[in-house]
């Protein structure tokens, strides 16, 4: 336990020293950078020398403590508590069961969450697997000694054949960075799971088909086809020829532009969500040597997780969604501003709509008939949007337009919450507010708070507020009012989060399960560099323009590192992965970039693949044509090299991969 910890903090510790970990052994690809110590050579004697002192330090000091009578029982305290498995979940589980009607509540949530995930009202992919954790986490809590699931689903106060189909479609979902769960878990380690085993579906081993990307990609290339052709019509006459930046729509054409926005990352999020699906099934269930031949019987758990246990056709699946991902996030972030302003437009019409047109016939009929218990829930939403701000405090006073904001977002959720106390089917009282509503406007009020759902997702997402001196102060000044200025779209951090595929890198929990046996997996085994080399030794031409995308993998894992995780050391450990020494290139003139690791070895391979082409190539075209017909006359043929599709590669001049700033056609050209 002691060296693992050693090693563990090692890895940290070595950041202050110039190097993010400690260097894997990892294979060279060529002759000049065998001695490198990432790249499969010996670690430096000041490395060795600083490990040697921080192992020493960390003996020293655990000798020191272990000798404290109090730290000795500390210590006894928790390895016993981390001996008990789930500890913190049962002791939750059985405070819960003292509180009378706790199953009231959950089961309210649980249903909740099946009915969001039923209508699809969710936009990322965090917040889809969000929901069904919450199902099955739910259920957990609700079965115990004092309650029974399987008799609340005979009340019909849950409904667990629904949720049984949800989690038989999809069995694992991602828990946390490398972390997954398959959801019959939640049932199978219920308290009345064994005497109802035969009434579930999800817990029998079987492969849902919603893991087979492969047939999958054939609705994916046609979902992409046509948004692609839709969103370049736009495009080209809001982006490209400026015709409709500054131009007035009507509320219609905002509304086909707010439409498609939406369209594109529930799209985006869908793809997202279904690679991240797919990876975590596979981190589940590793391949062995029985299953796959190529994979060795001493190959590791995660090197079985990951590099044996996908085939060519699910590893070009993969880079061709990622790279249908990428383009398109990139496509509709040229169009930042024109969406923008169609979010601000649309969602501000749409309450207005709903304030004046939707909600004056309830209040009429209250005031007409007076029903108080009616005019009090029905003008509320509609006193929200028409209140203009106020400012009663002298910074809202000196900057009304950042806490303006603030009461925006307030505002949404209010008359959202309000709405749906009038919709409610079940309330505290024997007669709910819908009963006195007519049947159309009933479902006016529904379609209204079903479409809302997504108006704070598109308007803030992240439920961050950018500082005041960033806002548009052409916001301010525009001459529409109430809620239009108080709201701040923030798309680009939708679409982020949409396209966010950065689990896919990282690995900590599978580097802890060697206990200190591995400091960092080889390359071979992450993910990127897994998908970039297949493109690279099948020399498939059709992959070839997309063998570029899977190395951003690595910008979003080192975003998400910096802005989610907030762990430097992550970021490190992407970055020894990424980052090598600076090299000087001359190339007409001397540039000094930092060429990455996976992209340097990138490099190398292309280069010589390229290389050995056009000597192909210039070979066939030289070769003497007499030569050539008296081969074929014995039966001998001389092919042309097929097309691989070079060219489009040699046309990138920018590619960024962390702080790497690089054009294709020097680095392959001269490496």
């Amino acid at each position: 336990m002691l060296g693992h910890t050693v090693l563990h903090v090692a890895r940290r510790l070595l950041h202050p020293f110039g190097k993010a970990s400690l260097p894997p052994p990892r294979p060279a690809p060529h002759p000049a950078c065998s001695t490198h110590p990432r790249r499969g050579g010996r670690a430096s004697a000041k490395q060795l020398q600083v490990l040697r002192a921080i192992r020493a330090i960390l003996a020293a000091q655990f000798l020191r403590k272990m000798a404290d009578p109090q730290s000795i029982q500390e210590s006894q305290n928790l390895s016993m508590f981390l001996a008990n498995h789930n500890r913190i979940t049962q002791c939750l589980h059985q405070q819960l069961e003292v509180i009378p009607g706790y199953e009231e509540l959950l089961a309210d949530i649980v249903n909740i969450c099946v009915d969001y995930y039923k209508n699809k009202m969710y936009l990322t992919p965090s917040e889809k697997h969000m929901l069904l954790k919450v199902m099955g986490f739910g259920l957990y809590l609700m079965d115990g000694n004092v309650n029974n699931i399987y008799k609340l689903d005979a009340k019909k106060r849950i409904n667990l054949s629904k949720i049984d189909k949800f989690f038989k479609q999809l069995q694992v979902v991602p828990l946390f960075g490398d972390m997954q769960i398959e959801l019959a878990r939640y049932i199978k380690t219920s308290a009345h799971y064994e005497e109802n085993k035969s009434k579930r579906t999800c817990t029998q081993s079987s492969i849902s088909p919603q893991y087979n990307i492969c047939k999958q990609m054939v609705q994916i290339r046609d979902d992409h086809i046509r948004f692609i052709s839709e969103l370049a019509r736009y495009s080209n006459s809001e982006v490209v020829t400026g015709s409709g930046l500054d131009s007035q729509k009507s509320d219609e054409e905002y509304r086909e532009l707010f439409d498609l926005a939406l369209r594109g990352l529930k799209l985006l999020s869908k793809w997202s969500a279904h690679v991240m699906e797919v990876y975590s099934w596979k981190l589940v269930h590793p391949t062995d040597k029985f299953c796959n031949k190529d994979c060795p019987g001493t190959a590791e758990e995660y090197e079985r997780a990951t590099r044996y246990n996908y085939t060519s056709e699910e590893k070009f699946a993969f880079v061709e969604v990622i790279a249908m991902i990428k383009g398109l996030q990139v496509l509709m972030g040229r169009m930042e501003s024109v969406f923008n302003q169609a979010i601000r437009n649309t969602i501000y019409a749409a309450l207005q709509d709903f304030a004046q047109v939707t909600l004056r016939e309830p209040l009429r009929q209250g005031v007409h008939k007076k029903k108080n218990v009616l005019i009090r829930p029905a003008s509320g939403p509609r006193g929200l949007c028409f209140t203009p701000l106020v400012a009663h405090r002298a910074e809202e006073a000196a900057d009304p337009w950042y806490y303006g904001l603030l009461a925006g977002l307030g505002r949404l959720y209010m008359v959202r919450t309000m709405l749906e106390s009038l919709i409610a089917d079940k309330s505290g009282s024997k007669k709910t507010l819908r009963s006195s509503l007519d049947g159309p406007i009933v479902l006016a009020m529904e379609d209204f708070h079903k479409q809302s759902f997504f108006f704070t997702h598109l308007l803030n997402i992240s439920g961050r507020l950018p500082p005041p001196s960033s806002m548009p102060r052409a916001w301010v000044e525009a001459s529409t009012p109430g809620f239009l200025v108080e709201m701040s779209p923030v798309f680009t951090e939708a679409l982020q989060q949409c396209c966010d595929l950065s689990q896919l890198w990282f690995l900590e929990f599978f580097l802890e399960l060697t206990m200190g046996r591995r400091i960092q997996f080889p390359i071979e085994m992450s993910m990127p560099w897994i998908l970039t080399d297949h493109i690279l030794e099948t020399k498939e031409p059709s992959m070839m323009e997309y063998v570029l995308y899977p190395l951003d993998l690595y910008n979003d894992s080192a975003y998400y590192a910096l802005t989610k995780f907030k762990k430097q050391f992550l970021y490190d450990e992407i970055e020894a992965e990424a980052s090598d020494e600076p090299r000087p290139l001359v190339i007409a003139v001397i540039i000094i970039i930092t060429v990455n690791l996976c992209f340097d070895q990138f490099v190398y391979k292309l280069a010589d693949q390229i290389f050995a082409y056009y000597k192909a190539m210039a070979g066939s075209f030289l070769l003497d044509k007499r030569f050539q017909a008296e081969c074929k006359n014995y039966g001998v043929i001389i092919p042309y090299p097929p097309s691989n599709h070079y060219e489009t590669l040699l046309k990138q001049r920018h590619v960024q991969e962390l702080d790497l700033k690089a054009s294709v056609p020097p680095l392959a050209l001269y490496p």
